[in-house]
Parts: structure tokens; sequence; C-alpha cells
């Protein structure tokens, strides 16, 4: 197993320097810069101003200069506010770890629940009515879904307020953020179920008079759970890039209202430190699902 971590630990780095290079590089050869707005400064101040960020050296000297820092830790100042990028990314970053870590842990508890559910009311009214409700929100992507629930209930009917001191403003964000992810998760639970529900061992289970919940819970849910933390990884990766509009719909303070702005200002910065963050945390949430299959199922080996 030992093996198998450090081995996809390489390829997780590699991962990292690529999405790293590649984004460096396609930022620079966008035409324009962090200073030419509506009303460009001065050739003399914008010579300044690029020779103080190290903005007047060859793209390539820029890309040595810059891995060379990131490998000290060093992530630069923004271009625009002056800020350490490191500060700012950690500040933003606390908004949007909290969004989506409830998120997650709503779409995979009500995932559980409803998938369990369709399962065992099988072509029944429950059943269907989870099938429709789940088609409905995968086909919605979730901007539709936050500015919906916006319009909705924060506009029109006054119950959940757009920003309060509580958490309360949060619930809106959480539900737009989840339920593509707990619709994919309860028909990933269901169809898995389904499967598992006509092996030998799930049929002697029956012969012996056990209850039907107790059998899903007890004896096939553990055995459905290794496609759903599978999912886990991608899941992260949905969250992440969703909460970047969802924060900018909702007005939350959070790394993807960070992200965009750095992008519409041309903050290069600021674009490589969270692109960099948010790959680490895509890269390391996969590689973390793939060491949780040893926990769920022993009987699963590495290579």
């Amino acid at each position: 197993m030992l093996r198998y971590f450090l081995k996809r630990l390489g390829l997780a780095l590699v991962t990292v320097g690529l999405i790293m290079t590649i984004t460096f590089w396609a930022m620079n050869a966008v035409p324009g810069g962090p200073f030419e707005r509506e009303k460009a400064p001065e050739p003399r101040v914008k010579a300044v101003l690029e020779a103080r960020y190290g903005l007047d050296k060859p793209i390539g000297q820029q890309f040595v200069m810059y891995v060379g820092n990131v490998l000290r830790g060093d992530f630069g100042i923004s271009l625009k506010t002056g800020r350490e990028i490191t500060t700012t990314i950690l500040t933003g970053f606390k908004t949007s770890a909290k969004l989506g870590a409830m998120a997650i842990v709503v779409a995979v508890f009500f995932g559980l629940i409803f998938g369990m559910t369709a399962a065992l009311f099988r072509n029944r009214f429950p059943d269907r009515l989870i099938i429709f409700l789940t088609t409905f929100f995968v086909s919605v992507p979730s901007f539709v879904l936050a500015t919906l629930l916006l319009l909705v209930f924060s506009i029109t009917l006054g119950w959940i307020p757009v920003w309060s001191a509580t958490d309360r403003h949060m619930l809106l964000p959480v539900i737009a953020l989840a339920l593509y992810p707990m619709s994919y998760i309860t028909r990933l639970t269901k169809s898995n179920l389904l499967d598992i529900l006509g092996q030998d061992y799930i049929r002697t289970a029956r012969a012996k008079g056990v209850a039907g919940w107790l059998i899903v819970v007890k004896h096939a849910l553990r055995n459905a759970l290794i496609p759903v933390i599978t999912y886990l990884g991608p899941l992260t990766a949905y969250i992440l890039t969703g909460s970047l509009v969802v924060e900018t719909v909702f007005t939350l303070g959070g790394l993807g209202r960070e992200f965009i702005t750095a992008i519409l200002q041309r903050d290069y910065p600021l674009i490589m430190g969270t692109t960099i963050f948010l790959s680490v945390i895509m890269i390391g949430m996969t590689l973390l699902s793939d060491l949780i299959y040893k926990i769920v199922d022993p009987r699963i080996t590495f290579s």
C-alpha cells in the first residue's frame, strides 16, 4: 500500500506541475495585460509597474522565477490589492470550505437515504417520485438553481435573507450546490443496491426472515458504498468549481469570487495561486478516496 501511495503521490505532483505550466503559458498568451484597462496608464507608468512585478522580463524567465518562488512557498502578491496571495487564498477558502463541506455532507447523506428508499420501493410511487426529481436536478445547472432559489425564497417570499449574522444565508447556496451530486449519488446508490440485493447472501438473509430495511442497511449498503466513494473525488471537483459561480450569485466572500475577480482583472499571481490551490485539493481528494477503499472493503488490494 505504501508503494501505491508513493506512486500516486508522484503522479499527483506531476499533474499539478502540468496544470501550473499550462495555466501560466495560456494566461500570458491572451492579448492584453493586468495594467491595460479602459484608460490605459502612461507608457512610463506602465513600464514602472511591469518592472516592479517582473513582467518586463521574457515569459520563459518569468516562468522559471515563478516556479522557484512556488517551490519556496511564495505565491507572490496581488497586482491589484498588494495583498499576499497566500493570505487572500486562505481567507477566501474559509468560506468556500465551509460551503463545500456542508454541501458534500448534505449530498451524501440525502443521496444515500433517497437511494435506499428508491431501491426498497422499486417501481412504486416513492421510487418514481425520487427518480423524477433526481433527473430534473441533474439536468439543471447549479448556477440556474442558485438564481431560481434566490429569486423565489429571498426576493419573492423573503423567507431566507441574502445575508445575516447567522448561517441562515448559507442555506440556499448549500442547496444549490448539493442538489446535483445528491441526485447522482441517489441514482448510483439505487442501481448498486439493486445489483447487490440479487446476490445469494441477500437471498439467504431474506429466507431467514431478516427485515428488508435491515438487509439494505446492514448487509448491502456497505458494498454499495464503493462506487459512492469513487465519486467523492469528482464530487469535490464539482463542488469547488460549482461554488465559483454560486458564490458570485449569492455574493459570498469565498475563494470563488476571488478567482473570478482575478480573471476579470487579469491579476496573474492570484489566478495562478488559486488554480494551483484548487488543483491540489481536487487531486488530493481523488487520492484520498482511493485510499478509503481499503477501509470500507479490506478485500481490495493495491498494486
